[in-house]
């Protein structure tokens, strides 16, 4: 056995000095197997399917939802030439096309362009002829496809790259679906990856969720999956009620009497001039009053909302108005300081549109009035889909008649101005760079309804093509 003692000593030194090259430090850093991401994974193509670029948005110009056109871009529509720089000013060509429905609407777009395919790879497009031919390649409406629309990750999101000696060489920060795109697809070239949990993702109603690991992510993921309409299709204006819920119908519909039909068309026929004289009542309890002859005619039915964002279905029942009772879409609300519409639709052809001109009828001081009497509290906050409330609770809001305006939890006080206009259809909040109430600063938010109790504010002309949408609610 003495012979063999000084080759053991020289193992275990060996072991030793091999040992002693890992500090604690590296030895702490060291990825769970169970939480790095690898190429070709499930969760490698779960988070690939969830950040393709969408195609969607921009229809009503390239017709097409597997690729979307890179911005700025200039159009001629109807004869009258815009640059679209942002996917909000994709709203311009719309209200052209909407404009009248009895014209041929035609857009002329202006070469060269560059589109943008679901890996963000990009190609020059030199006329509609080439533009046409990557369109054809696009999946027909509503297929199916490979990409994942409903659920979006909230960045930035860090990751860790390791290497074959699990030692961290690298923090990766990515900022975009983009760059998450080009993450994932990169997988291959590390030798272990991680996440750097906890992130949050942002769900289709605009509710966000904490995810902690792996598996987490992978069920959330496959959980968000077809839960929402994608829009995949060419239909350029069906998507026009995001933001909508049950409770913005409710508010909009009762807080005005006497809605006239603007238009009906049914099966290609226009009914409208068959409903000249007909004002409709709608109320909370989900009753509906119609009067006609000057009121000398009347009759009681129901209405009824369910649903949210663009699949809001609304049911109308009242006995011997057949052109009417049915289960529509709401397409689209629409406030225009003078005027509100309400705009249903089924199908491609059919449409039943309520219009009203109470909004002309308020004043500002009716706004101011409300406003001013007693404290009220940030009920809701959501930008561009994501819900920020919580960033608001504990404040009170006191509204001024002088125009001045703060919000207290107690320990902090913010203070800004406040001024109502277009006879109380509009507003404006500035409260300087007062965190977080600077995120309300705006010259034009849209008074979506109000109450004496709740005032629904909106802003859709956001320079990120987003919609802000404020909820304030009287103690």
């Amino acid at each position: 056995m003495k012979t063999f003692k000084p080759i053991l000593l020289i193992v275990l030194g060996v072991m030793l000095i091999t040992t002693s090259c890992r500090t604690e430090d590296d030895l702490s850093i060291d990825p769970p197997t169970e939480e790095t991401i690898t190429a070709n994974s499930t969760i490698a193509n779960l988070m690939s399917r969830t950040v393709f670029n969408d195609g969607s948005n921009d229809n009503i110009i390239d017709n097409a939802s597997c690729i979307s056109i890179q911005f700025p871009v200039t159009v001629t529509v109807n004869g009258i030439t815009l640059q679209i720089d942002n996917d909000d000013d994709l709203d311009e060509i719309e209200d052209i096309f909407d404009e009248f429905d009895d014209d041929d609407d035609n857009i002329v777009i202006s070469y060269p362009i560059t589109i943008v395919f679901a890996d963000f790879t990009t190609i020059e497009i030199n006329s509609d002829d080439e533009l046409q031919d990557f369109a054809d390649d696009c999946f027909e409406d509503n297929f199916d496809d490979d990409d994942i629309e409903c659920i979006d990750f909230q960045y930035p999101i860090t990751a860790s790259v390791y290497d074959e000696n699990n030692d961290l060489i690298n923090s990766i920060i990515i900022n975009n679906d983009n760059d998450m795109y080009d993450f994932i697809d990169d997988l291959d070239e590390y030798a272990a990856v991680t996440i750097n949990f906890p992130i949050t993702v942002i769900l289709a109603d605009g509710t966000t969720q904490i995810i902690n690991n792996i598996q987490e992510l992978a069920t959330a993921i496959e959980d968000a999956d077809d839960t929402c309409d994608e829009d995949d299709d060419n239909d350029y204006d069906d998507d026009d009620c995001d933001n909508c819920s049950t409770d913005l119908v409710t508010d909009i519909l009762t807080q005005c009497d006497n809605w006239y039909i603007d238009d009906l068309e049914r099966n290609d026929n226009d009914l409208e001039d068959n409903y000249a004289g007909y004002f409709f009542t709608f109320n909370n309890d989900n009753t509906l009053q119609v009067s006609w002859d000057n009121g000398t005619q009347t009759e009681s039915g129901t209405w009824s909302a369910s649903g949210s964002g663009n699949t809001i279905i609304f049911d109308i029942n009242i006995p011997g108005f057949d052109d009417i009772n049915d289960s529509w879409n709401l397409h689209e609300i629409e406030n225009y300081g003078d005027e509100l519409e309400f705009k249903l639709r089924i199908g491609d052809e059919d449409e039943l549109e309520f219009k009203n001109n109470c909004s002309s009828d308020s004043s500002n001081d009716n706004l101011v009035n409300t406003l001013s009497d007693g404290l009220w509290i940030v009920a809701s906050y959501t930008e561009d889909n994501d819900d920020q409330t919580s960033n608001y609770s504990g404040y009170e809001l006191d509204f001024n008649t002088d125009g001045t305006v703060s919000a207290s939890n107690g320990s902090n006080t913010n203070s800004g101005t406040w001024t109502v206009f277009n006879s109380g259809n509009e507003m404006t909040l500035d409260f300087g760079t007062d965190m977080p109430f600077q995120e309300f600063n705006d010259d034009d938010w849209d008074v979506i309804s109000s109450s004496e109790t709740e005032v629904i504010l909106q802003d859709v002309s956001g320079g990120n093509g987003g919609t802000d949408t404020l909820t304030l609610q009287k103690l």
